[in-house]
C-alpha cells in the first residue's frame, strides 16, 4: 500500500465499553509502504473496520499489542486467525504476557491445523522495556508506561521524514517515560472525557485522564501535535468540537480528535 505521505488511520477511538464506536486501535502507514497495526480492539469488528477503511487483512504484516486488556487483545486473535487461515505472514510484537496469552488462546480455540502455523506463519516477537526494533522503514522503541493495572507498552516511531511519534498507551502519563515523550512531533494520548464532564464519567476512578489533563501534558512535553483517543462514546455528536476546544485552552499546538476510520496525515 503505497502513499506519498505518512499517516494514521484510526480504526477505533472508543474506550473498553464503547458501543457507538469501535475500541481504540489504529494503523500507522509510512511513505515507503510499511503498515504497522497497533492493537485490534475487542473482537471481530476489527475485520469490519479494516474493510471500511479500504484495507485487507493481508495488508497487515506487523501488529504491535500494547497490553492484555480485552478491548485491545481479543481483536488480535481474529487478525491471527485470518493470517493462519489464509497463510499470510503476520509478526506480532509485544511483551511476554501478551504473546503467551495470544498463543494459548489460539491453540485452545482454533482448529489444530491452523494453530500449528504459530511460529512460522504468525511469528511472535518478545520485547523488553526500552528495546529498539524495526518494522519496514519505521524505527521503533517500546517502553513500559508503568501502569498500575496491567503491564503495558507504549512506543515511539521515527518516521522516514524524521518526525517522531510517541504513543503513550491508554493510561495517565508517568514522568518515568519523559525520555520517550519529550519533544515529540506527534503525541498520542488517551482522553477519557472532558474535564468539565469528570463528575459524569469519573475518569480518575478508572485511572484515566481528561482532555484538559492530556492537553496540559502535551504542553509540558513540548509536543507539536496532539492526538486524543480512547474516549467515552456518549457525546460523539459533539466530541470533536468540544474536545478540541477544551484541549486548545491549555495546548498551543495542533489538536486532533479523530472519529473512527479518520485518516490523520503526519
Amino acid at each position: 500500500m503505497q502513499n506519498k505521505n505518512d499517516y494514521i488511520t484510526m480504526l477505533g477511538t472508543g474506550n473498553a465499553l464503547a458501543t457507538r464506536c469501535y475500541n481504540t486501535c489504529f494503523t500507522l502507514h509510512s511513505s515507503g509502504g510499511t503498515v504497522l497495526m497497533v492493537d485490534a480492539g475487542g473482537g471481530n469488528g476489527v475485520l469490519t473496520q479494516l474493510e471500511l477503511a479500504g484495507m485487507l487483512c493481508e495488508d497487515i504484516h506487523d501488529l504491535f499489542v500494547t497490553h492484555a486488556h480485552t478491548d485491545h487483545l481479543l481483536g488480535c486473535v481474529w487478525m491471527m486467525r485470518m493470517a493462519l487461515q489464509f497463510r499470510h505472514s503476520l509478526h506480532v510484537w509485544s511483551h511476554r504476557k501478551v504473546l503467551r496469552l495470544l498463543t494459548d488462546l489460539c491453540k485452545e480455540i482454533l482448529p489444530p491445523k491452523e494453530a500449528e502455523g504459530i511460529g512460522s506463519i504468525v511469528v511472535m516477537h518478545e520485547l523488553e522495556d526500552g528495546e529498539r526494533f524495526e518494522v519496514g522503514n519505521l524505527r521503533l522503541q517500546c517502553f513500559d508506561i508503568h501502569s498500575t493495572k496491567e503491564r503495558q507498552f507504549g512506543f515511539t516511531a521515527l518516521l522516514p521524514d524524521g518526525q517522531r511519534l510517541c504513543c503513550l498507551g491508554d493510561e495517565p502519563y508517568n514522568p518515568l517515560c519523559e525520555q520517550y515523550a519529550l519533544d515529540a512531533d506527534w503525541l498520542m494520548s488517551e482522553a477519557f472525557c472532558l474535564y468539565e464532564d469528570r463528575e459524569r464519567f469519573q475518569p480518575y476512578e478508572k485511572h484515566h485522564s481528561t482532555v484538559l489533563d492530556s492537553a496540559r501534558l502535551a504542553a509540558t512535553l513540548h509536543a507539536r501535535n496532539l492526538i486524543l483517543y480512547h474516549t467515552e462514546d456518549r457525546t460523539l455528536e459533539t466530541r470533536k468540537e468540544r474536545y478540541t476546544a477544551e484541549a486548545s485552552t491549555a495546548f498551543g499546538g495542533h489538536v486532533f480528535v479523530p472519529d473512527d476510520l479518520e485518516r490523520i496525515i503526519l
